[in-house]
């Protein structure tokens, strides 16, 4: 294994350190006299509060402070008093819906919280009695999106159709908006204001990028394409023309460090090339893909980046909002960010000039030509904070078992196995790790914390877009802390629920974490082991960071549960329930709401053992609106006949290979591996099933196909 050397990563002396001379060609600024809506002052002369400065009576962005460290510095509430936190105020905002996605963080600006939900609206809520002063109603249709900025007497929010809205911070009344179109879809992405300028990502098209807008005026100041163009800095690393549909997306919002001047932007993985698995006609590093990079605040233009994984063809993006930590390493203050979330670990970088004061290594990987791998992938010498590898538990051991364990009959991998043709099963996967979970940092325990989840992917050619979640799985995950000093697991809690897809997390100088599930349940833990301290029902899904905040020497803890589809689908409970919290709240909990479905569902709705003969037809698809089998033989997700079926209890139920089928065929059933049969063309089984329960199996031909009989 070989140290990284910066400089040569960086490839070109422009990309040095910060003071190096940097290629102009890059981010496109506006003219020295457009900087417009900066302030005259720095933060510095004006007393701003810097990156890594703690929240106190307010939280005034998502993220909670500039260096998204998710952290209040209020203690009212701790270990020995919490259970005495009960509700203070719930709002349903929107009258009660109980559809939708909702991905968006509340802030909080003088004792007023700011939240955005699923149909796309606005609302300003009294942090005190939970009663709404203003809400925005958007005209453009819904959308998807993770929290609103607020600065200069203003409120930015998006709006369907890349806009980005001004209202009046007192009245909700639109100030101006404008439509920027020409850099990528602009709608998912966290408003961050800084400085007289708005910071923005796109997403979700061939070439995304971060983006400086005028805060007055909407008028872009200057962006920087994550799939750098002729003449820019990491063009190079594109065989051909493969950039101009690279994807490569800063799919959350970025750190900011007024002392150094610099915005520091996760890029995402490499959506053009077919899919972002496919590999094979973009040969090349593919920068910015995978990468955390360093860009002035004010002219956008490049300082420095890390690329955490070469070449993607996984997914694996570690997509983020960047934490900024100031900490000793060996007796030395250092400026730090934490980068990392998919691939379960961090690269602890120095956010002056990216270099790696506790060591990365690059790591020789596995290759497959036909892809143009990359033959090393970078590790942190530490090691990651999650397992990396699949685990081969025998068929009718304990049920679920190891979070990790593997689906049968896929061809089991570990993390940067590449793939061609053939299913190849890994975790963390691109469902896993931190995934674009907000993390935080505790000032209280030195700490840092994020939410993961256990879902392993199955990746090959023949899978669509990311990559195949393997139907009947289970998608756990649980809390993580590691030390930024030492790059160490503190410690690690497993939970019943993947905790990956913007279940954030909030530490406060209480020493207490608080997270939210899917489930619902907002929890408090004991930031120095992870033990359960409090738990409180809200009535749906929870997909947001929880916050703090202090009204008249009142702490609250305040948080949206609304729920998204990621990673449960629809069985995750819906809700708008907008909720704060104190010491003597005495607002009941909600209802438990029904709780997400763990496994991963079959392809395909319920079809009674009484329609087909409680009959499976195995490598053949079914129509459920005419009730036919399939005549083709087939190695899709859906090629089970029906994949679905429901039977009482005592049933026997036969799987058939059809003569005309060309393969053998099979029915592994899993976890408890009551059959697993091999059947040539025109054989038969049959199993009788005697307690209720839901029994996936798979096909051992592909392990694609997958199935699952309900009994009842």
């Amino acid at each position: 294994m070989a140290e990284i050397q910066r400089r040569t990563l960086l490839t070109s002396a422009a990309a040095t350190a910060v003071g190096a001379t940097v290629a102009p060609a890059l981010g496109v600024p506006a003219p020295a006299d457009a900087a417009v809506g900066a302030d005259p002052e720095s933060a510095a002369s004006v007393g701003r509060p810097g990156c890594t400065t703690p929240g106190g009576r307010d939280f005034p962005k998502v993220g909670g402070n500039y260096g998204n460290q998710n952290y209040s510095s209020l203690g009212q509430v701790h270990h020995g008093n919490v259970r005495r936190l009960g509700g203070a105020w719930l709002n349903r905002i929107e009258g009660g819906l109980t559809t939708g996605n909702n991905q968006s963080t509340a802030v909080v600006v003088d004792g007023v919280l700011y939240i955005e939900s699923a149909p796309g609206n606005v609302f300003a809520v009294d942090g005190r009695t939970g009663e709404i002063k203003w809400v925005y109603r958007q005209t453009r249709g819904s959308l998807t999106r993770r929290g609103v900025a607020v600065g200069d007497g203003h409120v930015f929010t998006h709006g369907r159709g890349n806009w980005i809205i001004a209202l009046d911070q007192e009245t909700g009344a639109v100030v101006w908006e404008k439509q920027i179109n020409g850099y990528g879809g602009m709608e998912k992405v966290a408003v961050t204001y800084y400085d007289g300028l708005l910071y923005v990502g796109t997403h979700d098209s061939a070439r995304n990028a971060a983006l400086a807008l005028d805060a007055r005026t909407g008028d872009v100041v200057w962006h920087f394409w994550g799939c750098p163009g002729p003449g820019e800095i990491g063009n190079e690393t594109w065989e051909g023309d493969s950039w101009q549909v690279g994807g490569t997306a800063p799919w959350m919002h970025p750190a900011i460090d007024p002392d150094l001047g610099l915005v520091y932007w996760a890029f995402g993985n490499v959506r053009g090339s077919n899919s972002s698995q496919d590999g094979s006609q973009r040969g090349g590093e593919n920068l910015f893909s995978s990468s955390i990079v360093a860009i002035d605040l004010k002219t956008g233009a490049y300082r420095w980046h890390f690329q955490s994984i070469h070449h993607g063809i996984w997914d694996m993006d570690n997509t983020m909002a960047p934490v900024l930590v100031d900490t000793r390493i060996h007796g030395r203050m250092r400026k730090l960010v934490v980068y990392g979330s998919k691939s379960g670990m961090y690269f602890i970088l120095d956010r002056e000039d990216g270099t790696a004061p506790l060591g990365i290594d690059e790591v020789a990987v596995p290759q497959e030509p036909r892809q143009k791998t990359w033959p090393t992938q970078p590790f942190p010498r530490q090691g990651g904070w999650t397992e990396n590898r699949v685990v081969d538990q025998p068929l009718g051991t304990d049920v679920p078992g190891d979070p990790n364990r593997a689906v049968p009959n896929y061809v089991q991998g570990a993390l940067y196995d590449p793939h061609w043709d053939v299913p190849i099963l890994s975790v963390p996967g691109h469902g896993g790790g931190a995934d674009w979970a907000a993390q935080s940092y505790s000032h209280s325990t030195g700490l840092v914390y994020t939410g993961f989840g256990y879902v392993a992917a199955a990746h090959s050619l023949t899978e669509a877009s990311n990559g195949l979640r393997p139907p009947g799985e289970y998608q756990t995950g649980g809390v993580v802390a590691v030390d930024p000093s030492t790059n160490r697991v503190k410690w690690k809690r497993h939970l019943p629920y993947s905790l990956a897809h913007g279940n954030g997390v909030l530490t406060t100088a209480g020493n207490l974490l608080f997270i939210g599930q899917p489930d619902g349940n907002l929890l408090g833990l004991d930031a120095h082991t992870g033990h359960e301290v409090w738990r409180f029902q809200c009535g749906a899904a929870i997909s947001s960071s929880p916050i703090a905040y202090e009204i008249d020497g009142q702490q609250y803890i305040a948080v949206y549960a609304g729920g998204t589809s990621i990673p449960y689908g629809d069985s995750a409970p819906r809700g708008d329930f907008l909720w704060a919290f104190k010491l003597g709240g005495t607002v009941a909990p909600a209802p438990t709401p029904t709780p997400p479905v763990v496994r991963r569902p079959v392809s395909g709705g319920p079809v009674e053992g009484s329609v087909v003969g409680n009959t499976v037809v195995l490598a053949r698809t079914y129509n459920a609106t005419t009730g036919t089998v399939g005549t083709v033989e087939s190695t899709a997700v859906n090629a089970m006949a029906p994949t679905h079926l429901r039977v009482p209890v005592g049933t026997t139920v036969t799987f058939v290979n059809p003569a005309d089928n060309v393969n053998v065929h099979g029915a592994t059933q899993f976890f408890e591996g009551l059959f697993d049969v091999r059947l040539q063309p025109g054989e038969s089984f049959t199993y009788t099933f005697t307690k209720k329960g839901e029994y996936f199996f798979n096909d051992c031909f592909s392990p694609r196909p997958t199935g699952k009989v309900e009994v009842y």
